[in-house]
Formats: structure tokens, C-alpha cells, sequence
């Protein structure tokens, strides 16, 4: 029986479709409003950021989900993913980052379970089952 669950094939795929596409939804928002890349760069330059920096999230949230859910190149999507939720953290949460929610967990559990998930997927490859298996 516990032959029948060795597979890492199929838990490098579980993960890069389940990461791909939850990432990808951020990415299909942002780009049916647009608004939210004006308000990207808004915050990129209180930073002292360009505001042109702003466009590279759609990197992390669509063009590297893709290349993740095919499987092509998916050690360069999970690192593409992985600067974009770090970028996402230090803009948008680091007031969060040592907070818990009310019912104890992390608030930030979907930015470290997007940023982690996608780390492994850049260490593990993408498996076999892949348009360019690596």
C-alpha cells in the first residue's frame, strides 16, 4: 500500500496545478482591473520604486502560473512566483508579518503557503508529467 503512494511525479504536478492556478486567479483579477496595477504602483513608489515596476506582478501572477500548470520551465516560474509574493509581503503585509489571526493562525497563512509552495516547486522541478519535464 504504501508503494501506491510514492509518487513524486504526481505530487510535483498536484502542486504546480494547485499553486498555478490560485496564483493565476490574482493575476486574472488584476488584469480585469486594471486599477489594482495603479494602486501597485502607487505603493512601489512611496517606496521610492518605479510605478513601471508595477507591471511585473503580472509576471508572478500570470505568465509564471502558465509556465507552471504546463510545465515548462517550472524551476524559473516557482522563482518568478517566489519574488513576487516576497515583493507582495514587503509591500502590502509587513505590517502582518508577526501577526496572528483571531483564531491563532498566521496572518499571512495564503502569502506563506503561495511563497513556500512555490520555493518547492522552484527546488522539486516540475516531474514527468510536463511539457518540459526538468
Amino acid at each position: 500500500m504504501l508503494n501506491a503512494l510514492d509518487n513524486d511525479d504526481l505530487g510535483k504536478l498536484i502542486l504546480r496545478l494547485a499553486l498555478g492556478a490560485m496564483i493565476l486567479l490574482h493575476g486574472v483579477s488584476k488584469l480585469i482591473n486594471p486599477g489594482s496595477l495603479s494602486w501597485i504602483g502607487e505603493t512601489l513608489a512611496s517606496h521610492g520604486l518605479p510605478t513601471v515596476l508595477a507591471y511585473g506582478v503580472l509576471l508572478g501572477e500570470v505568465v509564471a502560473p502558465v509556465m507552471a500548470i504546463l510545465g515548462w520551465n517550472t524551476r524559473i516560474a516557482g522563482l518568478l512566483i517566489a519574488g513576487n509574493m516576497v515583493v507582495a509581503i514587503y509591500l502590502a503585509h509587513m505590517g502582518e508579518l508577526f501577526s496572528l489571526t483571531n483564531s491563532g493562525g498566521w496572518a499571512l497563512e495564503l502569502q506563506g503557503m503561495f511563497l513556500f509552495g512555490a520555493l518547492a516547486m522552484m527546488f522539486l522541478g516540475s516531474g514527468r508529467t510536463a511539457i518540459k519535464p526538468d
